[in-house]
């Protein structure tokens, strides 16, 4: 029998054309291993190369282009895509590994981004205007040829959120997805490129090291914008600095949960606790990571999590009763499982619930059951790493000072969350926290996803709160009499 693949398997897109080339490698189903999806093509330096100057070309006339015919290609493009996410939605559990539900979610969401962005565009690029005893407009222009590199864990929207806004913004674009992952978001590249000139959108795939050593020393490239791991992101600072790019950089993240003593923690509040714990089987970099309850609440929020975890069923995500699916490859599941064990022999204490829709299969897949992590200290590994797995520490704490204390106590700074019913106490706490984002009662992500906020410290670069990221795409001038 001979596989069938996507249309897209193996190729990358350059100048408008699907190319194969000499080597691909496999993409695997995370649940059932033995599975192929696909292949992932493993461009060459010279394939690389090729990508940056038809985006570098393409851009003399892009650049120029009026503003609402960009925004009407993206809400063109965005009608199109709607169309097709229902097929799509199977393709991105199997090589992801997401339940149905979280990845049609996914696909959803950028159909939203592109809509809302491409309306955002008309307003924002209109001129600001100054009139203190001189005329002064703050004007807005594209920057270049935008190098783009997303990671595995939500490869979608994340990047959508940057190629909807580096596009309307006038730029051309190299888009390198990640290699575990690919599939999908290049059948969604392939409709959004359509409605463009040859040569906007551009793609390469295969090694993040070869491909993005390439990207980051080559001066054409003028905009790096990176979601990925912490030190991937400090290795491509050094090696774009010879060349002074722009940087936008979503990185690793620590996020922690504060439970205040008036918390309300009811069966719908452990929902959204569990949610942010076990979303994409922990795999988001803005999943909750930590727990600190107040040590009154302490014994009632581990009996009620661990209760809650307890009715998680992990397995396939293409099954419908599936609501946590497996880890996406044998990297992370390696890292998680030695992680758990390590964390044993501290002394900490591991409870593991959850129901195993397959037991007979189990071994198949990259499956992990959710683990509740009690006795660990602050500052041992379960705490300070980035789990990016169905593992949680609870801790506890006497003061919202400490609280606070514990919470900044991370290299990382990218969400928080803060459970109480008062929403002064809340506020007070989230201005002392080292987070981009805090959210009350909730650890989500904000509805309206034209709200972007990177994080603090070792969690990311640029600060831009509006305009659905597209001020990070462009330059702004002054113009004056």
């Amino acid at each position: 029998m001979i596989a069938t693949y996507p249309e897209t398997s193996g190729k990358c897109l350059i100048n408008g054309e699907w190319r194969t080339v000499d080597k691909t490698a496999d993409v695997i189903n995370p649940a059932h291993t033995h599975e192929v999806v696909g292949k992932v093509a493993l461009c060459s330096n010279e394939v690389v190369n090729e990508a940056i100057e038809s985006a570098n070309q393409a851009f003399k006339e892009w650049s120029c282009s009026d503003i609402n015919d960009r925004s009407d290609r993206m809400k063109k493009a965005a009608e199109e895509l709607a169309q097709i996410v229902e097929e799509n939605v199977t393709l991105y559990v199997r090589e992801n590994g997401k339940a149905l539900v979280e990845a049609k979610k996914d696909l959803l969401r950028c159909v939203d981004v592109m809509k809302g962005s491409a309306q955002e565009l008309l307003e924002w690029w209109k001129p600001e205007k100054y009139m203190d005893g001189q005329n002064v407009q703050i004007r807005r222009r594209p920057r270049g040829v935008t190098a783009i590199i997303t990671p595995w864990n939500s490869p979608m929207v994340l990047t959508f959120k940057r190629v909807v806004p580096a596009v309307l913004a006038g730029n051309t674009v190299v888009v390198k997805p990640a290699t575990n992952c690919p599939l999908t978001i290049m059948n969604f590249l392939k409709v959004l490129a359509s409605h463009f000139p040859v040569g906007v959108i551009n793609i390469v795939t295969g090694s993040g090291r070869e491909i993005g050593d390439k990207l980051c020393s080559d001066s054409r490239v003028k905009t790096i914008a990176f979601v990925g791991g912490t030190e991937t992101g400090k290795d491509i600072m050094k090696k774009s600095s010879s060349t002074l790019q722009k940087i936008f950089m979503e990185l690793g993240g620590n996020d922690p949960a504060i439970i205040l003593e008036d918390a309300n923690l009811d069966k719908d509040a452990i929902e959204r606790l569990k949610m942010g714990v076990l979303r994409a089987a922990g795999q988001v970099c803005s999943a909750i990571k930590r727990i600190y309850v107040h040590e009154s609440r302490y014994d009632e929020l581990v009996e009620k999590l661990t209760k809650s975890f307890e009715r998680v069923v992990v397995g396939d995500g293409i099954q419908p009763d599936v609501t946590m699916g497996p880890l996406n490859n044998e990297s992370q599941f390696n890292y998680v499982t030695g992680l758990l064990e390590r964390t044993l022999q501290t002394g900490a204490n591991v409870v593991t619930a959850g129901i195993q829709l397959d037991p007979e299969t189990w071994d198949h897949g990259y499956f992990m059951l959710p683990s509740i992590v009690t006795g660990a200290q602050q500052d041992s590994e379960i705490v300070q790493a980035e789990q990016f797995g169905p593992v949680i520490p609870i801790l506890s704490f006497s003061t919202n000072d400490q609280a606070v204390e514990m919470a900044n106590d991370s290299q990382f700074g990218l969400r928080a969350s803060i459970w109480t019913e008062s929403e002064e106490k809340a506020i007070e706490v989230a201005d002392r926290l080292e987070a981009g984002a805090v959210f009350h009662n909730n650890h989500t992500v904000f509805k309206d996803l034209r709200l972007d906020f990177p994080g603090l410290k070792e969690s990311g670069l640029s600060r831009e709160t509006r305009h659905g990221s597209l001020e990070l795409f462009a330059d702004s001038y002054g113009f004056g009499d």
